[in-house]
Protein backbone atom coordinates (compact mmCIF):
# COMPACT_ATOMS: atom_id res chain seq x y z
CA UNK A 1 0.00 0.00 0.00
CA UNK A 2 1.55 3.66 -0.92
CA UNK A 3 1.39 5.59 1.77
CA UNK A 4 2.64 8.80 -0.06
CA UNK A 5 0.96 12.04 0.26
CA UNK A 6 -0.84 13.97 -2.59
CA UNK A 7 0.98 17.00 -1.62
CA UNK A 8 3.50 18.34 1.31
CA UNK A 9 2.94 22.23 2.24
CA UNK A 10 6.32 23.92 3.11
CA UNK A 11 6.33 27.39 5.41
CA UNK A 12 9.56 29.07 4.96
CA UNK A 13 9.01 32.21 7.28
CA UNK A 14 12.41 34.10 6.06
CA UNK A 15 15.43 33.98 3.97
CA UNK A 16 17.92 33.44 7.43
CA UNK A 17 17.51 32.29 11.23
CA UNK A 18 16.99 35.40 13.03
CA UNK A 19 15.90 38.08 10.92
CA UNK A 20 12.72 38.17 12.18
CA UNK A 21 8.94 38.69 11.11
CA UNK A 22 5.76 39.76 11.58
CA UNK A 23 3.89 36.69 13.77
CA UNK A 24 0.88 37.04 11.66
CA UNK A 25 2.59 35.65 8.80
CA UNK A 26 2.69 33.00 10.72
CA UNK A 27 -0.69 32.39 12.33
CA UNK A 28 -1.30 33.19 8.28
CA UNK A 29 0.77 29.64 7.27
CA UNK A 30 -0.70 27.55 9.83
CA UNK A 31 -4.04 28.34 8.88
CA UNK A 32 -2.88 27.60 4.83
CA UNK A 33 -1.59 23.97 6.39
CA UNK A 34 1.61 23.00 7.26
CA UNK A 35 3.68 19.83 6.62
CA UNK A 36 6.98 21.22 7.60
CA UNK A 37 8.50 24.38 8.13
CA UNK A 38 12.18 25.03 7.12
CA UNK A 39 14.50 27.97 7.71
CA UNK A 40 18.26 28.40 6.64
CA UNK A 41 20.15 29.46 9.63
CA UNK A 42 23.84 30.55 7.40
CA UNK A 43 25.48 31.64 4.66
CA UNK A 44 28.67 32.60 3.61
CA UNK A 45 28.36 35.91 2.18
CA UNK A 46 29.76 37.32 4.66
CA UNK A 47 33.14 36.08 4.28
CA UNK A 48 35.25 33.85 5.75
CA UNK A 49 35.60 35.30 9.14
CA UNK A 50 32.20 33.02 10.88
CA UNK A 51 33.25 29.68 9.55
CA UNK A 52 37.19 30.67 10.53
CA UNK A 53 36.56 31.91 13.80
CA UNK A 54 33.43 29.33 14.54
CA UNK A 55 31.05 32.32 15.71
CA UNK A 56 27.39 33.35 14.63
CA UNK A 57 26.64 36.34 12.38
CA UNK A 58 23.88 36.82 14.17
CA UNK A 59 22.60 37.96 17.64
CA UNK A 60 21.63 35.25 19.93
CA UNK A 61 18.64 37.09 21.16
CA UNK A 62 17.34 37.41 17.22
CA UNK A 63 18.06 34.13 16.89
CA UNK A 64 16.09 32.94 20.08
CA UNK A 65 13.27 35.04 19.38
CA UNK A 66 12.78 33.06 15.85
CA UNK A 67 13.80 29.84 17.43
CA UNK A 68 10.65 30.52 20.17
CA UNK A 69 8.29 31.39 17.51
CA UNK A 70 9.18 28.04 15.12
CA UNK A 71 9.11 25.96 18.15
CA UNK A 72 5.67 26.94 19.06
CA UNK A 73 4.43 26.97 15.27
CA UNK A 74 5.60 23.47 14.80
CA UNK A 75 4.21 21.79 17.82
CA UNK A 76 0.69 23.43 16.76
CA UNK A 77 0.74 21.94 13.25
CA UNK A 78 2.40 18.74 14.12
CA UNK A 79 4.88 19.51 12.17
CA UNK A 80 8.73 19.08 11.63
CA UNK A 81 11.09 21.93 11.81
CA UNK A 82 14.11 21.89 10.23
CA UNK A 83 16.87 24.32 10.27
CA UNK A 84 20.15 24.01 8.01
CA UNK A 85 24.12 25.89 8.66
CA UNK A 86 23.39 26.47 12.01
CA UNK A 87 25.26 29.48 13.48
CA UNK A 88 26.04 30.78 10.33
CA UNK A 89 28.40 28.31 8.90
CA UNK A 90 27.22 25.00 9.99
CA UNK A 91 30.11 24.48 12.47
CA UNK A 92 30.04 22.02 15.45
CA UNK A 93 29.85 24.30 17.93
CA UNK A 94 27.37 26.73 15.81
CA UNK A 95 24.61 23.36 16.01
CA UNK A 96 25.26 23.25 19.59
CA UNK A 97 24.75 27.01 20.07
CA UNK A 98 21.11 26.73 18.09
CA UNK A 99 20.51 23.25 20.02
CA UNK A 100 21.15 24.93 23.48
CA UNK A 101 18.92 28.09 22.72
CA UNK A 102 16.22 25.29 21.50
CA UNK A 103 16.69 23.28 24.92
CA UNK A 104 16.10 26.58 27.15
CA UNK A 105 12.82 27.43 25.10
CA UNK A 106 11.29 24.00 24.74
CA UNK A 107 11.71 23.68 28.50
CA UNK A 108 10.16 27.62 29.12
CA UNK A 109 7.04 27.01 26.91
CA UNK A 110 6.31 23.41 27.50
CA UNK A 111 7.38 21.54 24.55
CA UNK A 112 8.32 17.81 24.58
CA UNK A 113 9.50 17.89 20.61
CA UNK A 114 12.62 15.04 19.88
CA UNK A 115 15.67 16.88 18.56
CA UNK A 116 18.15 15.88 15.86
CA UNK A 117 22.04 17.53 15.73
CA UNK A 118 23.37 16.62 12.60
CA UNK A 119 27.15 17.52 12.60
CA UNK A 120 29.31 18.24 9.46
CA UNK A 121 32.45 19.53 10.25
CA UNK A 122 35.40 17.38 8.77
CA UNK A 123 38.99 16.82 10.31
CA UNK A 124 41.95 17.04 8.12
CA UNK A 125 42.90 13.73 9.24
CA UNK A 126 39.72 12.14 7.64
CA UNK A 127 39.97 14.49 4.90
CA UNK A 128 43.65 13.10 3.84
CA UNK A 129 42.40 9.75 3.51
CA UNK A 130 39.79 10.96 0.79
CA UNK A 131 43.00 13.14 -0.63
CA UNK A 132 45.00 9.99 -0.79
CA UNK A 133 42.32 7.89 -2.48
CA UNK A 134 41.46 10.33 -4.83
CA UNK A 135 38.50 11.90 -3.69
CA UNK A 136 38.79 15.32 -3.66
CA UNK A 137 38.72 17.72 -6.33
CA UNK A 138 39.09 21.13 -7.08
CA UNK A 139 36.15 23.54 -8.57
CA UNK A 140 37.29 26.27 -10.34
CA UNK A 141 39.24 28.33 -10.17
CA UNK A 142 41.10 26.24 -7.39
CA UNK A 143 43.59 23.76 -8.19
CA UNK A 144 44.78 20.35 -6.40
CA UNK A 145 44.70 20.60 -3.26
CA UNK A 146 47.60 19.93 -0.55
CA UNK A 147 47.53 18.18 2.72
CA UNK A 148 48.92 21.30 4.01
CA UNK A 149 46.05 23.63 3.43
CA UNK A 150 43.68 21.12 5.61
CA UNK A 151 45.93 20.97 8.47
CA UNK A 152 45.89 24.80 7.74
CA UNK A 153 42.46 25.04 8.72
CA UNK A 154 41.06 26.13 11.70
CA UNK A 155 37.37 24.86 10.64
CA UNK A 156 35.99 22.78 7.75
CA UNK A 157 32.59 22.12 7.12
CA UNK A 158 31.35 19.65 4.34
CA UNK A 159 27.92 20.64 2.44
CA UNK A 160 25.36 17.58 3.03
CA UNK A 161 22.85 17.80 0.74
CA UNK A 162 19.26 15.88 1.88
CA UNK A 163 20.01 12.48 3.06
CA UNK A 164 21.25 13.19 6.14
CA UNK A 165 17.84 15.42 6.85
CA UNK A 166 15.88 12.65 5.70
CA UNK A 167 17.60 10.00 7.92
CA UNK A 168 16.95 11.99 11.00
CA UNK A 169 13.57 12.67 10.24
CA UNK A 170 12.99 8.81 9.31
CA UNK A 171 14.56 8.18 12.90
CA UNK A 172 11.52 10.56 14.74
CA UNK A 173 13.18 14.09 14.57
CA UNK A 174 10.79 16.35 15.21
CA UNK A 175 12.94 19.67 15.18
CA UNK A 176 16.24 18.76 12.76
CA UNK A 177 19.05 21.39 13.38
CA UNK A 178 21.64 20.88 10.99
CA UNK A 179 25.08 21.51 10.49
CA UNK A 180 26.43 23.59 6.89
CA UNK A 181 24.05 22.46 4.54
CA UNK A 182 22.98 23.26 0.59
CA UNK A 183 20.42 25.78 1.23
CA UNK A 184 17.88 23.84 -1.02
CA UNK A 185 18.08 20.51 1.08
CA UNK A 186 17.19 22.13 3.90
CA UNK A 187 13.54 22.69 2.10
CA UNK A 188 13.42 19.78 -0.42
CA UNK A 189 14.05 16.93 2.53
CA UNK A 190 10.48 16.26 3.74
CA UNK A 191 9.09 16.10 0.47
CA UNK A 192 11.62 13.86 -0.94
CA UNK A 193 11.01 12.21 2.23
CA UNK A 194 7.50 11.86 1.39
CA UNK A 195 7.85 10.85 -1.94
CA UNK A 196 7.05 13.88 -3.95
CA UNK A 197 9.03 14.14 -7.22
CA UNK A 198 12.73 15.44 -7.15
CA UNK A 199 12.28 17.75 -10.01
CA UNK A 200 9.52 20.19 -8.33
CA UNK A 201 10.80 19.29 -4.82
CA UNK A 202 14.69 20.74 -5.55
CA UNK A 203 13.14 23.54 -7.53
CA UNK A 204 10.83 24.59 -5.13
CA UNK A 205 13.02 24.66 -2.39
CA UNK A 206 15.86 27.03 -4.54
CA UNK A 207 12.52 29.11 -4.73
CA UNK A 208 11.95 29.59 -1.04
CA UNK A 209 15.90 29.54 0.34
CA UNK A 210 15.15 33.17 0.57
CA UNK A 211 12.15 33.44 2.27
CA UNK A 212 10.23 36.30 0.76
CA UNK A 213 12.86 37.25 -2.04
CA UNK A 214 10.60 35.51 -4.49
CA UNK A 215 7.99 38.17 -3.75
CA UNK A 216 7.65 41.74 -5.02
CA UNK A 217 8.44 42.72 -1.47
CA UNK A 218 11.06 41.00 -0.16
CA UNK A 219 10.86 42.55 3.26
CA UNK A 220 7.61 41.39 4.05
CA UNK A 221 7.75 37.62 5.25
CA UNK A 222 8.47 34.15 3.91
CA UNK A 223 5.80 32.02 1.63
CA UNK A 224 4.04 29.28 1.99
CA UNK A 225 4.44 26.40 -0.95
CA UNK A 226 2.72 23.62 -1.84
CA UNK A 227 4.88 20.52 -3.89
CA UNK A 228 2.82 17.49 -5.49
CA UNK A 229 3.22 15.16 -8.57
CA UNK A 230 2.80 17.55 -10.97
CA UNK A 231 4.30 20.77 -10.15
CA UNK A 232 4.07 23.48 -7.14
CA UNK A 233 2.67 25.87 -5.94
CA UNK A 234 3.73 29.30 -3.99
CA UNK A 235 2.31 32.33 -2.07
CA UNK A 236 3.68 34.93 0.12
CA UNK A 237 2.67 34.69 3.80
CA UNK A 238 1.93 38.29 4.02
CA UNK A 239 -1.75 38.91 2.46
CA UNK A 240 -0.77 42.01 0.81
CA UNK A 241 2.19 40.64 -0.72
CA UNK A 242 2.09 38.85 -4.28
CA UNK A 243 4.09 36.21 -5.53
CA UNK A 244 4.25 36.82 -10.08
CA UNK A 245 5.76 34.37 -12.44
CA UNK A 246 8.78 37.49 -12.59
CA UNK A 247 9.57 36.77 -9.50
CA UNK A 248 9.87 33.15 -8.80
CA UNK A 249 11.24 32.59 -12.41
CA UNK A 250 13.77 35.36 -11.31
CA UNK A 251 15.10 33.77 -8.05
CA UNK A 252 16.87 31.19 -10.29
CA UNK A 253 18.98 34.03 -11.55
CA UNK A 254 20.26 33.81 -7.63
CA UNK A 255 23.17 32.81 -6.63
CA UNK A 256 23.77 30.23 -10.10
CA UNK A 257 26.00 30.07 -12.50
CA UNK A 258 23.58 28.64 -14.72
CA UNK A 259 19.89 30.50 -14.83
CA UNK A 260 19.55 26.55 -15.83
CA UNK A 261 20.57 24.65 -14.00
CA UNK A 262 21.80 23.76 -10.44
CA UNK A 263 24.25 21.40 -8.88
CA UNK A 264 23.14 19.48 -6.09
CA UNK A 265 25.18 16.71 -3.66
CA UNK A 266 22.71 14.45 -5.47
CA UNK A 267 22.44 15.66 -8.90
CA UNK A 268 21.24 18.32 -11.13
CA UNK A 269 17.92 20.69 -10.80
CA UNK A 270 17.04 21.57 -14.60
CA UNK A 271 14.42 23.93 -14.82
CA UNK A 272 14.85 24.97 -18.88
CA UNK A 273 11.35 23.72 -19.77
CA UNK A 274 9.54 24.46 -16.44
CA UNK A 275 6.68 26.98 -16.87
CA UNK A 276 5.59 29.77 -14.29
CA UNK A 277 1.97 30.67 -14.32
CA UNK A 278 -0.26 33.15 -12.30
CA UNK A 279 -2.96 31.25 -10.57
CA UNK A 280 -4.26 34.19 -9.22
CA UNK A 281 -2.64 37.78 -8.48
CA UNK A 282 -0.66 36.79 -5.54
CA UNK A 283 -0.03 32.94 -6.54
CA UNK A 284 2.35 30.88 -8.75
CA UNK A 285 1.97 27.74 -10.07
CA UNK A 286 4.99 25.87 -11.52
CA UNK A 287 5.33 22.77 -13.73
CA UNK A 288 7.92 20.94 -16.23
CA UNK A 289 10.74 20.81 -13.76
CA UNK A 290 13.35 17.89 -14.00
CA UNK A 291 16.15 16.51 -11.48
CA UNK A 292 19.29 14.87 -13.30
CA UNK A 293 20.53 11.94 -11.06
CA UNK A 294 24.55 12.12 -10.54
CA UNK A 295 26.33 9.26 -11.28
CA UNK A 296 28.74 10.21 -8.21
CA UNK A 297 27.23 11.78 -5.08
CA UNK A 298 29.50 14.52 -3.56
CA UNK A 299 29.65 16.46 -1.19
CA UNK A 300 31.38 20.87 -1.28
CA UNK A 301 33.92 21.49 1.50
CA UNK A 302 34.51 24.71 3.21
CA UNK A 303 37.65 25.25 4.93
CA UNK A 304 39.02 28.75 5.99
CA UNK A 305 42.15 29.99 8.01
CA UNK A 306 43.89 32.72 9.66
CA UNK A 307 45.56 35.04 7.02
CA UNK A 308 47.14 37.49 10.00
CA UNK A 309 46.15 40.27 12.15
CA UNK A 310 44.25 43.48 11.14
CA UNK A 311 44.15 46.88 12.69
CA UNK A 312 42.21 49.74 10.76
CA UNK A 313 42.21 53.63 11.17
CA UNK A 314 39.93 55.68 9.77
CA UNK A 315 39.95 59.65 9.69
CA UNK A 316 37.64 62.09 7.12
CA UNK A 317 38.93 64.39 4.33
CA UNK A 318 37.21 68.18 4.43
CA UNK A 319 39.52 70.41 3.19
CA UNK A 320 39.16 71.13 -0.63
CA UNK A 321 42.97 71.97 -1.59
CA UNK A 322 43.02 67.93 -0.25
CA UNK A 323 40.58 66.68 -1.84
CA UNK A 324 41.25 68.82 -5.49
CA UNK A 325 44.86 66.50 -5.48
CA UNK A 326 43.67 63.61 -3.90
CA UNK A 327 45.55 61.06 -5.82
CA UNK A 328 48.90 62.38 -5.13
CA UNK A 329 47.86 62.78 -1.39
CA UNK A 330 46.92 59.16 -1.48
CA UNK A 331 50.68 58.30 -3.15
CA UNK A 332 52.40 60.75 -0.79
CA UNK A 333 51.09 59.01 2.53
CA UNK A 334 51.76 55.76 0.51
CA UNK A 335 55.39 56.61 0.11
CA UNK A 336 55.70 57.99 3.41
CA UNK A 337 54.53 55.53 5.93
CA UNK A 338 56.64 52.98 3.89
CA UNK A 339 59.42 55.13 4.48
CA UNK A 340 58.66 55.80 8.32
CA UNK A 341 57.82 52.00 9.32
CA UNK A 342 61.44 51.12 7.79
CA UNK A 343 62.76 53.64 9.72
CA UNK A 344 61.11 53.33 13.06
CA UNK A 345 60.33 49.68 12.88
CA UNK A 346 62.50 47.96 11.16
CA UNK A 347 60.05 46.73 8.57
CA UNK A 348 60.16 45.45 5.15
CA UNK A 349 57.66 45.41 2.55
CA UNK A 350 57.44 41.75 3.04
CA UNK A 351 56.95 42.13 6.96
CA UNK A 352 53.35 43.61 6.50
CA UNK A 353 50.95 44.89 3.96
CA UNK A 354 48.66 47.95 3.97
CA UNK A 355 45.25 49.17 1.97
CA UNK A 356 44.67 52.63 1.65
CA UNK A 357 40.82 53.05 0.46
CA UNK A 358 39.31 56.49 -0.24
CA UNK A 359 35.82 56.22 0.52
CA UNK A 360 33.45 58.97 -1.82
CA UNK A 361 36.57 58.66 -4.51
CA UNK A 362 37.44 55.42 -5.83
CA UNK A 363 37.10 52.96 -2.71
CA UNK A 364 34.73 50.65 -4.29
CA UNK A 365 35.18 50.17 -7.91
CA UNK A 366 38.98 51.39 -7.59
CA UNK A 367 40.29 52.13 -11.09
CA UNK A 368 37.09 51.45 -12.44
CA UNK A 369 35.54 54.32 -11.09
CA UNK A 370 33.77 56.56 -14.25
CA UNK A 371 32.82 59.90 -12.19
CA UNK A 372 35.20 62.60 -11.86
CA UNK A 373 34.96 65.82 -10.22
CA UNK A 374 35.88 66.70 -6.81
CA UNK A 375 34.38 64.88 -4.13
CA UNK A 376 33.11 67.30 -1.09
CA UNK A 377 34.39 64.77 1.22
CA UNK A 378 36.20 61.57 1.64
CA UNK A 379 36.72 58.81 4.06
CA UNK A 380 39.83 57.49 4.17
CA UNK A 381 40.11 53.76 5.64
CA UNK A 382 43.91 52.74 6.03
CA UNK A 383 43.85 48.57 6.57
CA UNK A 384 46.94 46.92 7.90
CA UNK A 385 47.87 43.31 7.77
CA UNK A 386 50.76 41.44 9.63
CA UNK A 387 51.31 37.93 11.15
CA UNK A 388 50.99 39.24 14.30
CA UNK A 389 48.62 42.10 16.13
CA UNK A 390 51.17 44.11 17.93
CA UNK A 391 52.58 44.66 14.52
CA UNK A 392 49.84 45.80 12.45
CA UNK A 393 49.22 47.99 15.44
CA UNK A 394 52.65 49.32 15.40
CA UNK A 395 52.38 50.36 11.10
CA UNK A 396 48.50 51.97 12.04
CA UNK A 397 50.31 54.08 14.85
CA UNK A 398 53.12 55.22 12.60
CA UNK A 399 50.55 56.15 10.11
CA UNK A 400 48.57 58.39 12.62
CA UNK A 401 50.50 61.37 12.25
CA UNK A 402 50.05 61.24 8.68
CA UNK A 403 46.30 60.46 8.64
CA UNK A 404 45.75 63.36 10.82
CA UNK A 405 47.97 66.26 9.54
CA UNK A 406 49.65 65.27 5.91
CA UNK A 407 49.38 68.24 3.55
CA UNK A 408 49.68 68.00 -0.39
CA UNK A 409 52.40 70.09 -1.88
CA UNK A 410 51.07 73.04 -2.81
CA UNK A 411 49.97 73.81 0.59
CA UNK A 412 51.50 76.03 3.01
CA UNK A 413 49.83 74.85 6.40
CA UNK A 414 49.20 72.09 8.44
CA UNK A 415 45.55 70.33 7.60
CA UNK A 416 43.85 68.58 10.54
CA UNK A 417 41.73 65.62 9.36
CA UNK A 418 39.13 63.99 11.28
CA UNK A 419 39.38 60.60 12.84
CA UNK A 420 36.79 58.18 13.67
CA UNK A 421 37.76 57.45 16.99
CA UNK A 422 39.55 57.52 19.50
CA UNK A 423 41.73 56.11 19.95
CA UNK A 424 42.31 55.92 16.31
CA UNK A 425 43.54 52.12 15.88
CA UNK A 426 41.13 49.47 16.28
CA UNK A 427 42.03 46.09 16.46
CA UNK A 428 40.26 43.43 14.29
CA UNK A 429 42.03 40.56 15.37
CA UNK A 430 42.45 37.64 13.18
CA UNK A 431 41.99 37.96 9.53
CA UNK A 432 40.52 34.80 7.58
CA UNK A 433 40.50 33.62 3.84
CA UNK A 434 38.40 30.59 2.05
CA UNK A 435 40.66 28.26 1.17
CA UNK A 436 38.72 24.86 -0.23
CA UNK A 437 36.86 24.85 -2.99
CA UNK A 438 36.50 21.55 -3.50
CA UNK A 439 34.08 18.25 -3.69
CA UNK A 440 34.79 14.66 -1.85
CA UNK A 441 33.64 11.70 -3.86
CA UNK A 442 31.59 10.50 -1.51
CA UNK A 443 30.80 6.54 -0.28
CA UNK A 444 27.72 7.31 1.06
CA UNK A 445 25.96 10.24 1.42
CA UNK A 446 25.87 10.44 5.01
CA UNK A 447 29.37 8.94 5.77
CA UNK A 448 30.11 12.75 6.17
CA UNK A 449 28.27 13.35 9.02
CA UNK A 450 26.98 12.33 12.50
CA UNK A 451 23.39 12.60 13.64
CA UNK A 452 22.81 12.86 17.47
CA UNK A 453 19.41 12.72 18.58
CA UNK A 454 18.25 14.37 21.78
CA UNK A 455 16.05 12.43 24.17
CA UNK A 456 13.51 13.92 26.33
CA UNK A 457 15.54 12.90 29.00
CA UNK A 458 18.41 15.05 28.01
CA UNK A 459 20.45 12.33 26.83
CA UNK A 460 22.57 12.16 23.41
CA UNK A 461 22.39 9.09 21.10
CA UNK A 462 24.25 8.79 18.15
CA UNK A 463 22.83 7.11 14.89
Amino acid sequence: MDNRPDSVRIMTPVGMLGAGWDEATIERGLALGVDVITVDGGSTDSGPYYLGSGTAKTAAQAVARDLRSLLKAAARADAPLIIGSCGTSGTDSGVDWVAGMVSEIMAEEGLDLRVARIYSEQDAAGLKEHLDAGRIHPLPPLGEIRAETLEGCTHIVGMMGHEPIVRALEAGAQVVLAGRATDTAVAAAYPLMKGMPAGPSWHAAKIVECGGQCTVDPRAGGVHTTIDADGFTIEPLDAANACTPYTVAAHMLYETVDPFEMREPAGTLDVREATYVAVDERTVRVEGSRFHTADQHTVKLEGARITGYETISFSAIRDPLILGDLETWADLLRTHLRRRVSQTLGLTDDDYAFDLRLYGHNAVLDDLEFETGTPREVAVMLLVSAPDQATATAVAKVANPLMLHMPVPRMNYLPSLAFASSPAEVERGPAYEFVLNHVVDTITPTAMFRIEHDSTDGAHHHD
